[in-house]
C-alpha cells in the first residue's frame, strides 16, 4: 500500500464531520462529494455538514420513486388547492390518508409536494376566480383578479407562480442552513424550557388568531381537553378541516362570480419582469422571519408586503386597478413564510399554523416527534424533506403555467358536486385508518363543531395546536416538576424558560395595555 493511499485509508475511517479533506493531496483520488466539502471548508459560512446532510437528502429525494411521489404530491396539493375555498390545511388534512401505507421518508416527501402544491394552487384560484383558499391569499385574489378581468390573467399567474418559485427557492435555502442552528439550540432546552416554549406557542397562536384573544384561549382549552382525553388525533384533523370547512363553504350564499378568462400570452413582457424582480425578493425576506415566528402565518408579511410594494411602485395610479406589484410581492412573502413555517416545525415540534399542525399530526402519526432528536435521529427523513422541497418547487413551476387551462377547467366544476366529493374522500379516508365506524361518528361529530366554530368566527388552528401540542405539555410539565421535586419554582428560576415564560406574559397584557392607554394618549394631544 502507498504512503497516499495509506492516508486515504486513514482519513476515511474517521467520522464524516471530523476528517480533514485536502484536495491538492497528491496521489489521492477524491470523490465529487469529498471534493465540495474539502472545498466548503475554505468558505466562510458555509456549514459543511450541512451541506453534506442536504447532498445526502438529494440522493434520497432523486431516487425514481421518490421522485414519483414528489410528483404525485404537487400534481395532487395543485388540484386540490386550486379548487374554490379550500386552502392549504384543508388541501393537506384532506389528503393525509393517501399516504398512509407509505414509508416516512416518501410520505414526508409526497407531504412537502403537497404542502407547497396546495400554495401554488390557491393563486390560481385567488387571481381567477377571487375566491382565496386562506386570509393569506387575499390581497393576491385583490390585485390579481382585477389584471384578470382586465385581460391580463397570464402575467398575474406568471408573476405569481415564477414568485412563488424564487421565494420557496431561496426560503428553502434559509430553511438549509438555519434549521440545524436551531436544532442545536434546542438540544440545550430541558423539560422547564420546553414547557415554556409551548405555553408561548399557545399564547402567541391564540392572541394572533381570531377576532378575540377570549375566542383564541377558548378555541385552544377546547383543543387540549380533546387531546388529554386521547382522542384519534387524525380523525379529528379531518373532521375540524375537511369536513368543518367543507360544510362551512357549502352554507355560504353561492359567489356569482364567474372564472375570469385567460386570454392572450401567459407570459411576462419585460416591462412585468422589470416590475416583479424586486417585489419577489422583498416579498421573500418578509416572509421568511415572519414564518419562523412563534405567532407564525402568512398574514402580515402579504399585507406589508402590498404596502410597500404600493409606496414603492413606479405606477401608484395602477393600485385597486390591477397592479402587477400588488400579486408579486405578497405572493412571494405567503410562500416564503410557508417555508419559514418549517423551521420551528421541524427543530422544535411547534406547528405555528393550522397547516404546521396538521403536518406535526401526521408526523405524530407514523411516531416521530419533530424537534432537535429528529435530525439525530431521523437525518435521511429530515434531509430527504428539506431536497424535496427544493425538487418540488421546479415541478410545480414545470406544472402551473402549461397546465394553467386543465386549473381553469376545475374551477368550473359544480360547487355541490366538489362539496359532495371532498366530504366522501374525507369518510373514506377515515375508515380506511382503522376500518372503524366509531371514527366515523367522531369525525362527523367533530366537523359539526368545526362548521359551527367558523359559523361563529372562532378560530379553528388554536384547537388543532392545543389537541396535538395538549398533551406533550403535561408531559414535560410532569418531567420537570418531577427534577425539582414537584417546587413549580423551576419554570422560573431557569433563564431560558423564565424568559420564555415572561414572553408570554407579555403577548397576552401588552395588546390590553396598549388598548387601555390609547384613549389616554387621545385625550392629551387634544388638550
Amino acid at each position: 500500500m502507498t504512503a497516499g493511499s495509506s492516508m486515504l485509508a486513514r482519513m476515511r475511517s474517521f467520522p464524516p464531520q471530523r476528517a480533514q479533506v485536502s484536495i491538492s493531496m497528491p496521489n489521492t483520488r477524491l470523490s465529487r462529494r469529498a471534493q465540495l466539502i474539502a472545498r466548503c471548508r475554505g468558505v466562510a459560512g458555509l456549514s459543511c455538514s450541512t451541506l453534506d446532510a442536504l447532498l445526502n437528502g438529494f440522493s434520497v429525494a432523486l431516487t425514481l420513486h421518490n421522485l414519483g411521489w414528489a410528483l404525485l404530491g404537487v400534481t395532487l396539493g395543485t388540484a386540490v388547492g386550486v379548487l374554490p375555498g379550500i386552502g392549504p390545511a384543508l388541501t393537506v388534512s384532506l389528503l393525509l390518508p393517501v399516504t398512509f401505507g407509505l414509508n416516512p421518508t416518501s410520505a414526508f416527501i409526497m407531504f412537502a409536494g403537497i404542502y407547497y402544491g396546495g400554495m401554488y394552487g390557491g393563486s390560481t384560484a385567488s387571481i381567477l376566480l377571487n375566491t382565496p383558499g386562506e386570509s393569506a391569499s387575499i390581497i393576491t385574489a385583490l390585485e390579481g383578479n382585477l389584471m384578470a378581468r382586465n385581460g391580463r390573467a397570464g402575467p398575474a399567474l406568471a408573476t405569481a407562480a415564477i414568485g412563488s418559485f424564487v421565494a420557496g427557492t431561496l426560503a428553502t435555502i434559509l430553511l438549509t442552513f438555519l434549521a440545524p442552528l436551531v436544532a442545536d439550540l434546542g438540544l440545550r432546552f430541558g423539560p422547564a424550557d420546553y414547557f415554556a416554549l409551548m405555553v408561548l406557542s399557545f399564547t402567541t397562536v391564540s392572541a394572533v388568531l381570531g377576532r378575540s384573544l377570549a375566542w383564541g384561549l377558548a378555541s385552544l382549552l377546547f383543543g387540549m381537553a380533546l387531546g388529554l382525553v386521547g382522542i384519534d388525533v387524525i380523525v379529528v384533523v379531518i373532521g375540524l378541516f375537511a369536513v368543518g370547512e367543507t360544510l362551512h363553504v357549502a352554507a355560504r350564499p353561492a359567489d356569482p362570480q364567474s372564472v375570469a378568462p385567460v386570454r392572450g400570452s401567459l407570459w411576462m413582457s419585460k416591462s412585468d419582469w422589470a416590475r416583479s424582480w424586486k417585489p419577489w425578493l422583498r416579498g421573500t425576506a418578509l416572509g421568511f422571519p415572519f414564518g419562523a415566528m412563534p405567532a407564525g402565518g402568512g398574514e402580515i408579511p402579504t399585507f406589508l408586503s402590498y404596502a410597500i410594494e404600493k409606496r414603492l411602485t413606479v405606477k401608484p395610479e395602477e393600485f385597486g386597478k390591477g397592479a402587477i406589484e400588488g400579486v408579486a410581492g405578497p405572493e412571494a412573502a405567503n410562500n416564503a413564510a410557508a417555508a419559514g413555517v418549517l423551521v420551528p416545525l421541524l427543530t422544535l415540534g411547534l406547528p405555528t399554523s393550522a397547516t404546521a399542525a396538521v403536518m406535526l399530526a401526521a408526523f405524530q402519526q407514523y411516531g416521530l416527534q419533530p424537534g432537535p432528536l429528529l435530525f439525530e435521529n431521523s437525518g435521511e427523513l429530515v434531509w430527504g424533506l428539506i431536497a424535496s422541497l427544493y425538487i418540488g418547487n421546479v415541478m410545480l413551476l414545470a406544472l402551473n403555467l402549461p397546465m394553467v387551462g386543465l386549473w381553469v377547467r376545475m374551477l368550473s366544476i359544480p360547487r355541490p358536486y366538489l362539496y359532495a366529493g371532498i366530504l366522501t374522500f374525507a369518510t373514506l379516508g377515515t375508515y380506511s385508518l382503522n376500518n372503524s365506524v366509531a371514527d366515523l361518528v367522531t369525525l362527523y361529530l367533530v366537523g359539526i363543531v368545526g362548521f359551527l366554530m367558523r359559523q361563529f368566527d372562532i378560530p379553528v388552528a388554536p384547537a388543532v395546536i392545543g389537541l396535538i401540542l395538549g398533551p406533550m405539555a403535561e408531559q414535560q410539565m410532569r418531567r420537570a416538576l418531577s427534577i425539582s421535586q414537584g417546587h413549580f419554582s423551576i419554570f422560573v428560576t431557569e433563564p431560558i424558560s423564565a424568559t420564555l415564560f415572561a414572553v408570554a406574559v407579555l403577548v397576552l397584557v401588552g395588546p390590553l395595555v396598549w388598548r387601555r392607554l390609547q384613549p389616554r394618549a387621545g385625550r392629551t394631544s387634544a388638550r
